[in-house]
């Protein structure tokens, strides 16, 4: 009589079931995240300054996002002006007409849209190149850091203002040109402020065994230095964004900016040429000049906010 034949071995189970803790850690990952962000949110909802700067700012966006669709691209149009040139608030036109007869209200909209991707696009740059150089120079030691910080020094030393007025009068007259002129004349302040966290973490005990483990340079600065710099980076970019468009409207009531385009530091300078300051025409100044520092004082909200939430032990009032 044959033996029973044995019983079949188990499966190797290990390499069917390797795919589900990659899967679990990612979805732990992701359930971090979330949680990061609901707390996040928990915390900054409480500052009452920086919810409302929050809200002028969602529907100053809405605005510049429908504005096609609410003013048109016609209103940029100085052959087709509905209206008499330099025309007082009326029920026809809210804010009145400019020189041309274009509704002042419509170009506020229109121009919203310039100002804020200026805003937004110059201080985007300016934090990056900050934030590349501060990790640099508070990673490397040496003459490196002493290279790198020598010229933060010289570009913090040099007024702001009188750079981007050289750079956006060499190059050509563009929205680009004035990002550009904003973005490399503005980073030397986010720089010290990412070199000097760059030190403080550097300085963990974590850092140490990374770097016993075999962390090269590049390991540390991208997975342990820079997520640790991050909130920093955040508050830093929106505190940003209303200088940046503070200075893009003084560099187009200057002269400097694109004058194909609407935005409102070009109303300012439109308003100017037409001597509105002398004639009285005060509804042709006011509303550009309005609309500039309120979303510079919603951004500075915003930042504040961001800042106290992201670093408690600052204690900035509510």
């Amino acid at each position: 009589m044959n033996p029973p034949n044995p019983p079949n071995p188990p499966k190797a189970t290990w390499q069917t079931d390797s795919p589900g803790p990659r899967k679990s850690t990612r979805s732990l990952q992701r359930a971090r995240r979330r949680a990061s962000v609901a707390r996040f949110w928990r915390r900054y909802r409480t500052h009452r300054a920086g919810v409302a700067g929050l809200a002028g700012l969602t529907l100053l966006a809405v605005l510049a996002l429908a504005a096609p669709w609410l003013v048109g691209d016609d209103v940029q149009s100085v052959t087709r002006a509905p209206g008499r040139a330099l025309e007082p608030p009326s029920g026809a036109f809210p804010l009145g007409t400019d020189q041309f007869g274009r509704s002042l209200l419509g170009l506020l909209v229109w121009g919203s849209r310039i100002s804020l991707t200026v805003g937004l696009l110059a201080a985007a740059l300016s934090v990056a190149i900050g934030t590349l150089v501060g990790v640099v120079a508070g990673h490397y030691r040496g003459w490196i850091s002493t290279a790198v910080m020598r010229i933060t020094d010289w570009f913090l030393v040099m007024p702001t203002l009188v750079l981007a007025i050289v750079l956006a009068t060499v190059l050509s007259r563009s929205v680009w040109t004035v990002i550009l002129a904003i973005g490399v004349t503005t980073w030397p302040t986010t720089a010290r402020l990412v070199r000097a966290q760059t030190i403080a973490v550097e300085s963990r005990p974590y850092i140490e065994r990374a770097k016993a483990l075999g962390g090269g340079h590049r390991h540390l600065m991208t997975r342990h230095v820079l997520p640790q710099v991050m909130p920093l980076v955040l508050a830093q970019t929106t505190l940003g964004i209303s200088a940046a468009i503070l200075t893009e409207a003084t560099l187009a009531f200057l002269g400097l900016g694109d004058p194909t385009v609407v935005s409102w530091g070009g109303m300012l300078q439109d308003a100017r040429e037409a001597g509105a300051v002398s004639s009285g025409h005060w509804w042709y100044l006011a509303p550009p000049g309005i609309a500039v520092a309120l979303v510079a004082l919603a951004f500075t909200l915003c930042g504040r906010a961001v800042e106290s939430v992201l670093n408690p032990r600052l204690g900035v009032s509510r």
